[in-house]
């Protein structure tokens, strides 16, 4: 599922190719992906310019203005687990699983919105609708301060795994980057963010930043379905040193990389670099694991 290294790529991909023009018309093919009405969603987007792009966490929202003054509406875009938007040329072929086509201009490029899962959404706010939406996040991941950070760990008693991907609390971080960043700062998925000590908290908050620094910088992360505005995958798949990594030596020990699954997610670590504290966090179910 993307996360926020890949939304932020489409993000600014939106940015190089898309501000300043115009959506000239919008063709909505299967209404499932829409929040609420297709209709709609179509006549409040098209006319409009794109005038900005905004994210947090995974979601992205482009304002788009009018020229007879009327209030700004704004596109959420959340990509879901295999959603992809991309600007391709009017005459290039359009994909099985193409959901949505905005004709951009005169109708010679097009923001194409497709998703084989159907997972994703599309949707049409206004400013008030889009300041609910996005403040129902926690801090983006990339703009939490440390303060913040440390502050929504206290007292936090399950799995600082968990901890890391809840949206609500930080905004932005996927199973993919917790166990990059967790693993960067030696850290186990089942210890209890309350009781982390504030400078394993501090490098914690460091090594999330780094992470996902590094991953922005490479466009992201591509195993399957995800793409940039311009169809060109992630270059961060090989960088990844925990992550789908099982049974693997560990790049910085060379221990076995293991896997645990912590509230139906997989979680991968190295049990030498990220040792099991004392005090853990209890688990739903009987724990599964995978040398």
């Amino acid at each position: 599922m993307p996360e926020l290294p890949e939304v932020e790529t489409v993000a600014q991909g939106l940015r190089r190719r898309a501000l300043g023009r115009r959506i000239a018309s919008v063709e909505v093919r299967h209404a499932s992906v829409i929040g609420g009405s297709a209709e709609e969603f179509a006549t409040t987007l098209a006319t409009r310019k794109l005038a900005n792009v905004l994210r947090k966490g995974k979601a992205i929202a482009v304002e788009l203005t009018s020229e007879n003054g009327s209030p700004p509406r704004f596109l959420l875009v959340r990509l879901g687990m295999t959603g992809q938007l991309t600007v391709a040329p009017h005459e290039a072929p359009i994909e099985l699983h193409t959901h949505v086509i905005m004709a951009l201009d005169d109708g010679r490029e097009e923001l194409r919105f497709r998703d084989i899962r159907r997972f994703g959404r599309l949707r049409s706010l206004t400013a008030q609708e889009l300041e609910k939406v996005f403040g129902a996040l926690g801090p983006d991941a990339q703009r939490v301060t440390e303060q913040e950070f440390q502050a929504a760990m206290r007292r936090r008693k399950g799995a600082i795994k968990s901890w890391l991907m809840n949206q609500n609390l930080v905004a932005g971080l996927g199973n993919i980057y917790a166990d990059e960043a967790l693993f960067e700062a030696r850290i186990h998925p089942l210890s209890q963010p309350g009781r982390v000590s504030a400078d394993r908290a501090r490098l914690l908050f460091k090594s999330v930043r780094k992470v996902l620094g590094r991953a922005v910088n490479l466009g992201g992360t591509t195993f399957s379905d995800y793409m940039d505005l311009e169809g060109r995958p992630g270059a961060f798949l090989n960088k990844l040193r925990v992550y789908q990594h099982t049974g693997e030596p560990c790049r910085r020990c060379g221990h076995a990389i293991r896997r645990i699954v912590i509230a139906g997610r997989s979680s991968h670590f190295c049990p030498r670099c990220q040792p099991r504290p004392r005090a853990v966090a209890k688990m739903r179910g009987p724990r599964k694991t995978a040398k």
